[in-house]
Order: C-alpha cells, then sequence, then structure tokens
C-alpha cells in the first residue's frame, strides 16, 4: 500500500485546510496518509521549525498562508526540498477577487472573526445542548428544526452538527411506551424531520452501545421483533404528520445534515415565495 505524508499547514485554526483534505482523501482508498497538523503558523521562526519536521517526513504540503512573507519563505523551502506544495484556496480565492473587482483581505483566521454569524451558532449550540432528547419540550416553537427517530437514528450527532452550522435544533426520542407530548403535533415554526434507519443497522448500533456501557448483551432494545415494532412505529407517526423522512442507514452525519438543511431552506424559500410547503411527505 502506498504510503503518504500529507502535512497541513494554517496560519489560523486549519479547520478549513482539515475538511479539504477530508473531502480529497475520501476519494482514495488504497493508500495509506500520515496527516501532520501545523495550525496558527505567523512567524518565521515558527515556520523553519516545522520546516525541519516536514524535510524529515516529505510529501504533500497543503497550506492557507495570507502573509506574502510567510508565504514566500514557505513556497522557497519546498522548493528547495523537491516537495510539491499546494495553495489550498487561491483558485477560489481569485475567481472571487475578479468578479468582485476587490483585494481579498490578508488577514489570518479572518472566517473565525466574532461577528453576527459567530454568535448566532454560539446561541445555537447553547439551545441545542439544552434541547437534547426531548429536553425543554415546552420551548420547542422557538427552534428552527426539530429532529424526531427512536433511539441510536443519530439525532443528537445530527443536532450538533445543525447547530455548529448556525441552526436551532431540538431532538425527541420517539419510544412506542411513552407517546411524545401533543405539543410537537402542533408545531407551526419548526421544521419537524423523522429520522429512520434499517432494524438490521439499529440493532448492530445499539449492540455495540450496550457493549461499550457493559451492559447486558441481549435485552428488548436489541431483540429484532420489538426494534422492529419501534421503527414501524416511528415511521408510521412521520407519515401521519407529513413530516419528511430521511433514512439514515447509509448516509454519515454530515449527509443527513445536509439533507435537514435542503429541506429547511425548500421550505424556507416557499413560504418567502408565499406557498405551501415545497416537498411531500416521504422519504428523502
Amino acid at each position: 500500500m502506498q504510503r503518504l505524508h500529507l502535512h497541513l499547514l494554517s496560519d489560523s485554526t486549519g479547520e478549513t485546510l482539515e475538511m479539504i483534505a477530508k473531502a480529497a482523501l475520501a476519494q482514495f482508498e488504497a493508500a495509506e496518509v500520515v496527516r501532520h497538523f501545523w495550525p496558527m503558523v505567523r512567524s518565521q521562526q515558527h515556520l523553519d521549525r516545522i520546516m525541519g519536521e516536514i524535510s524529515a517526513n516529505p510529501g504533500l504540503v497543503l497550506f492557507t498562508v495570507v502573509s506574502t512573507e510567510l508565504r514566500e519563505r514557505l513556497e522557497a523551502r519546498c522548493t528547495a526540498l523537491g516537495l510539491r506544495h499546494v495553495p489550498a484556496l487561491d483558485s477560489v480565492t481569485g475567481a472571487l477577487e475578479a468578479l468582485l473587482g476587490q483585494e481579498a483581505k490578508g488577514r489570518p483566521g479572518r472566517q473565525h472573526a466574532m461577528d453576527e454569524a459567530y454568535f448566532r451558532r454560539v446561541d445555537a449550540i447553547q439551545f441545542t445542548i439544552a434541547h437534547d432528547d426531548g429536553i425543554g419540550w415546552d420551548n420547542w416553537e422557538a427552534a428552527d428544526i426539530i429532529l424526531a427517530g427512536v433511539s441510536r437514528s443519530s439525532k443528537t450527532p445530527t443536532s450538533i452538527y445543525l447547530a455548529n452550522r448556525g441552526f436551532r435544533v431540538a431532538n425527541i426520542p420517539i419510544v412506542v411506551e411513552s407517546p411524545p407530548p401533543v405539543s410537537l403535533f402542533a408545531l407551526r415554526r419548526p421544521l419537524v424531520v423523522g429520522l429512520t434507519t434499517s432494524p438490521e443497522r439499529l440493532i448492530q448500533v445499539r449492540r455495540n452501545r450496550l457493549l461499550s456501557l457493559n451492559q447486558p448483551p441481549e435485552t428488548s432494545y436489541v431483540d429484532a421483533d420489538h426494534v422492529s415494532r419501534e421503527v414501524q412505529f416511528a415511521r408510521r407517526m412521520f407519515a401521519d404528520n407529513g413530516w419528511p423522512v430521511i433514512d439514515v442507514s447509509r448516509r454519515s452525519i454530515e449527509e443527513t445534515a445536509a439533507a435537514v438543511i435542503n429541506l429547511y431552506n425548500d421550505r424556507h424559500n416557499s413560504r418567502a415565495a408565499g406557498g405551501g410547503e415545497s416537498w411531500e411527505a416521504g422519504e428523502v
């Protein structure tokens, strides 16, 4: 198997680089990639120390550096070492400069500035944590999105991911023996989305959960008939209320969240245009 050292070098938190690298690497299976993460590189002294480590493990250097002086030094050092180096955002930034008719602001970490969007994300995260697993149901009308589903259908991680995108999210477990509050069926503002999965996958996830907690592996929680009834009960509730449904069986958290955001945007745009809901009840 081919091995590659991938160096991610940023003058900010490096979050953007990590996402770019993750998306690109997902396209390659037969490769062993060793990632080296170098965030907050803002001085020549710091860069020089890092270059010693990079030269000891030569590979691809992916970087986001806005300082012209620091960038030129990095590129010169990489060239001298014969290392391929790629400025991750140059093509996008260049296209925006051409279309907007202005130069980009060369300030590290500019996307992380504490602007209105930042505080909106903080508020969304606080709201979402306070409304996890059915808590705070009397305040659900203040949510942007409600996620409903049986236990271990990815409600909480999807909620947190959406909160980091600025959405106020609550989630509610659907339990056959304990129906949700009637207020759930009368909500007007939030988008309610049902999350479902195959009983087989659900049993596997629940077994792993029980093992991690050192709990007995054979309970009704993982009984095939009981789990099937749970899933059917939830799907019937989704259909009866006309809620869109997302099957998370083969979706990552990011993919599930993207589907939820698409539903939310479609609904928002439809309402802004004076129409009704823009989807047909059913599975996405």
